[in-house]
């Protein structure tokens, strides 16, 4: 089986532990990277979304956090702070800091970004091959009103240093319309025996893969079946804050609504199939009624186990999509 995922960080990262554990090794796994939070720091191209899949996939991830090396160290950080030199709101651990010197330096000799990833995959072996959603530099900015009067920062900012304190009012994947799909991006798409849209941030991660021109597209016509799981467990977001994005493109923080945001392939949408916490049961009538076949399945990756059932409840509404 061919299998391609959209994802993006912590939650996308968890739930493909759990897939690659619930297939077979011969099964083939694609995993289309979110780099929307992408960042330059201290001079350094920043990919959170896509190390968060390799150092996850490949047994280096802090495990509280999510994100970030194991056993990390923080000297670099602290040098630069005695420097006086910022931003001391995003944290960059030694570890992770040898990361970025090598995409960096790689880029800089005239390396693509799908190429640097690859290149950086054969370290940590992730047992899926991921691809940057494009080579181009796309980053995901946000609309905000503070003190300082309306204005617009780089999502990291507004996820990390404001913490979504501040209301977004709209969200805006820069570079993205003129960006091209990354090399085997749209083949893997089209190439899939499933399509998979994993519980990430349906605005800016798998928002902002859709926002490249041809991947939405690709998505819609995959002639595999197109399964989604719930990122909101019973009216809110797993991790982190995403109901401040999803209430600035004006969806509601339900798993119902989020799956009538991505649409039903029937009626020129994204989905064939949608999968909903068992607390959010109560949703599925309206999923159905919205064309999107849907099952309320246990959505907390608790553990390994926990996620690899959540990928073969995915597999199984697949199957049934499909017939």
């Amino acid at each position: 089986m061919r299998i391609t995922a959209l994802a993006g960080g912590i939650g996308g990262a968890r739930f493909l532990r759990g897939l690659r554990a619930a297939v077979s090794p011969s099964d083939e796994i694609t995993v289309i990277g979110n780099t929307g939070d992408d960042i330059h720091l201290y001079g350094l191209k920043v990919c959170p979304d896509l190390d968060t899949v390799m150092y996850t996939l490949g047994d280096g991830i802090h495990e509280e956090q999510g994100w970030g090396r194991r056993d990390e160290t923080w000297s670099i950080k602290e040098e630069m702070k005695a420097y006086g030199v910022g931003p001391e709101w995003f944290g960059l651990g030694d570890r992770d800091f040898a990361t970025h010197l090598v995409r960096t330096q790689m880029i800089d000799a005239g390396y693509p970004l799908s190429a640097v990833t690859e290149a950086l995959c054969t370290r940590w072996k992730p047992g899926v091959r991921l691809l940057p959603m494009s080579d181009d530099r796309v980053e995901t900015h946000v609309r905000i009103t503070d003190a300082d009067g309306p204005r617009v920062v780089h999502f990291q900012e507004y996820w990390v240093r404001l913490h979504a304190a501040v209301d977004a009012e709209a969200i805006i994947p820069v570079g993205a319309d003129a960006a091209k799909p990354a090399p085997g991006v749209l083949e893997a798409i089209a190439g899939a025996d499933l399509v998979l849209l994993p519980p990430s941030n349906p605005v800016v991660s798998i928002g902002s893969i859709l926002a490249v021109p041809g991947i939405r597209e690709a998505v819609a016509g995959a002639s595999a079946p197109v399964v989604g799981l719930s990122p909101i467990v019973g009216g809110a977001p797993v991790r982190g804050m995403a109901d401040k994005v999803l209430a600035a493109v004006g969806v509601e923080t339900s798993a119902a609504a989020v799956a009538e945001h991505y649409g039903s392939r029937a009626s020129g949408g994204l989905l064939d199939g949608w999968l909903v916490d068992t607390s959010d049961a109560a949703a599925v009538a309206a999923v159905e009624a919205a064309g999107i076949v849907c099952r309320a399945v246990p959505l907390l990756m608790t553990d390994l186990d926990a996620a690899a059932e959540m990928a073969r409840a995915a597999l199984e509404l697949a199957a049934e999509v499909a017939k």
